[in-house]
């Protein structure tokens, strides 16, 4: 098992906060770039509009 110290990280996109690998990921780590659905919401609606 794996330490979370050793997963890899990324920065999102949105709030500029970094988050670790998760196990649902592990095919799509690639084309990951939100924390979370709630900043994948708000990234969306404010680019969306305007």
């Amino acid at each position: 098992m794996r330490k979370k110290s050793d997963l890899p990280t990324k920065t999102c996109t949105t709030c500029g906060r970094p988050f670790t690998w998760r196990r649902k990921w592990a095919k799509v780590w690639d084309e990951v770039r939100y924390c979370s659905q709630r900043c994948r919401r708000t990234r969306s609606s404010s680019t969306g509009q305007g």
